[in-house]
């Protein structure tokens, strides 16, 4: 387990929060300056007053490097003991460091109210003049950890169910030619945006365009702009209609505009907060713009959560098919938090679990058995969340371009963008991935690849989530011409990704056009000119 790290200034509640901590999650908790006290045989004041204050840090820098060795720590710092750079590196480098901040007059009253042990830094001067001075000289270093939570007026338990979240949070790190970028996954993580893009390397004072919709940006627009304002960033909202209709260069164009108009730079971000289309336009938009700017991804649909957010493939729609104008753009980081899916309609939660139990087939049996029987009193958690984008990130480092494996994320995909496309997109991408998947289970039980058990199974799976399992009555001369202008074939050979069993899945690109016809046909496509 990685570290939890409690700073920042004095009266912040450092250890009475790290106690308080370490208790909800069961982990060992060090207070630094007991522990420094522990091992001088004196207090710290007398420290100072004895050894000086350069022998007190001396004592904390090294007490720094032996925590930052450990792990499944509570760590509460002293008041300074971050301020040293090499320090703040190795506990960043250890887990989640979190920097406490108050106002400077609660301070005061705090400091005054405890009562307890002498602080020598504020010793023989008025101590709000001391406060203010020292909240100067230290703000550059409290200002470089990314995840700031405000104490001032709150209790401890607000304070300590805001600490357990970003401690509880999962990160995983996905690794791409060049680089590397987090995801977090964590309910209640929206609101730390702000320190997300901080520490993802975005600089003080840089302008993010947050591209958003008319549906999602009045739920959330507000706290991302406000959670953006406290890191220290420039935030501007830029509206796109909502809707598959409108991926379209044209929307991608008036970005442009947006973007121009509000002063974003090379060195400025694009932050997606939306669904799958928001994050393709957007980022699109970001790998074009200037040659190509930051690009940040907030998903706020279960699809886009574990399945358009990572991995980098952003572009728009044409009038031949679906996503075939685009580029590859790593995102800076994702962040995702399940706590904006209450607000997401049954509909739309239920189309994207049919992605969810995708990444099940292809790479995590015991994922689609824990959800195969359909939702429970809590539908999904960030937890199954993680492990749906455990086996997109595995598939996207072994092919960051969709060169080889990276096709496997691409079940039921053949026939769902067909029949997206066929449907004016009325029918919802995961709808149509369900019932590709179902085309894909029974084309493999019809090549003798798989047990026709699977694809009952599989069916089954999909009922049980409310999602469609039949195909909708186009001809089948229609959804093949359709299938024939998906951008995944090669050649003139359609690239078909077939289920031999839950978590085993193969590529192939020699299905006989009888075989795929057949299926459709019992699956309710209409006639094919007496071809069968």
């Amino acid at each position: 387990m990685r570290n939890l790290v409690i700073t920042g200034f004095m009266g912040t509640g450092k250890t009475t929060l790290g106690r308080r901590v370490a208790q909800q999650l069961g982990r060992p908790f060090v207070d630094m300056d007991a522990e420094i006290e522990a091992q001088a045989g004196k207090s710290v004041a007398r420290i100072f007053s004895e050894d000086g204050e350069g022998a007190f840090r001396e004592r904390e820098a090294a007490l720094c490097k032996v925590l930052a060795a450990q792990e499944g720590l509570v760590v509460a710092t002293g008041g300074g003991a971050l301020v040293n750079p090499e320090s703040r590196a190795a506990l960043s480098q250890s887990g989640t460091v979190v920097c406490l901040t108050c106002d400077a007059d609660e301070i005061v009253e705090r400091v005054r109210a405890a009562g307890g042990p002498e602080r020598p830094l504020l010793a023989g001067d008025d101590p709000g003049a001391a406060v203010a001075r020292l909240l100067d000289a230290r703000s550059e270093a409290y200002g470089a950890i990314p995840w700031q939570v405000a104490t001032t007026g709150r209790s401890v338990e607000a304070v300590a169910q805001v600490v357990v979240a970003l401690a509880r949070a999962t990160v995983l790190r996905v690794h791409y030619p060049g680089g590397v970028y987090p995801i977090y996954v964590g309910e209640g993580m929206l609101a730390h945006i702000g320190g997300a893009l901080r520490a993802g390397g975005v600089p003080l004072g840089s302008r993010v365009a947050v591209v958003s919709n008319e549906v999602v940006a009045p739920l959330y627009g507000a706290q991302v702009e406000a959670s953006l304002r406290a890191a220290g960033l420039e935030p501007f909202v830029c509206l796109i209609p909502d809707g598959e209709q409108h991926k379209t260069l044209e929307t991608v164009a008036s970005l442009y505009d947006k973007f121009l108009a509000g002063n974003l730079d090379r060195s400025g971000t694009v932050l997606s907060l939306g669904g799958g289309v928001t994050g393709d336009i957007a980022g699109f938009a970001a790998a074009s713009f200037m040659r190509g700017v930051c690009f940040v991804q907030v998903p706020t649909t279960l699809l886009s959560m574990v399945d358009a957010s990572v991995g980098g493939k952003t572009g728009v729609d044409l009038p031949q098919g679906k996503n075939l104008a685009g580029a590859f753009k790593q995102p800076a980081l994702v962040l995702i938090d399940p706590d904006v899916l209450a607000t997401l309609a049954s509909e739309e939660l239920c189309a994207g679990m049919a992605e969810v139990l995708k990444h099940g087939v292809i790479g995590d049996p015991a994922l689609f058995a824990d959800l195969e029987a359909g939702p429970r009193s809590v539908v999904l958690d960030s937890r199954q969340i993680a492990r749906a984008l455990r086996v997109k990130a595995a598939v996207v480092e072994e092919d960051p371009f969709e060169q080889g494996r990276r096709a496997v994320l691409n079940l039921g995909h053949t026939v769902g963008h067909a029949l997206e496309r066929l449907s004016d997109f009325t029918l919802r991408h995961g709808e149509g991935v369900g019932i590709g998947m179902v085309a894909a289970a029974r084309i493999a039980g019809a090549l003798g690849w798989a047990e026709e058990e699977l694809a009952v199974r599989v069916e089954a799976a999909l009922r049980a989530w409310t999602l469609p399992v039949r195909c909708p009555a186009f001809e089948v001369d229609a959804i093949w011409a359709a299938m024939a202008h998906d951008k995944k074939r090669r050649g003139r050979a359609l690239r078909w990704v077939l289920p031999w069993d839950v978590g085993q899945v193969a590529i192939s690109e020699d299905v006989p056009r009888e075989v795929v016809v057949g299926v459709l046909q019992e699956m309710g496509a209409r006639g094919d000119n007496g071809r069968r």
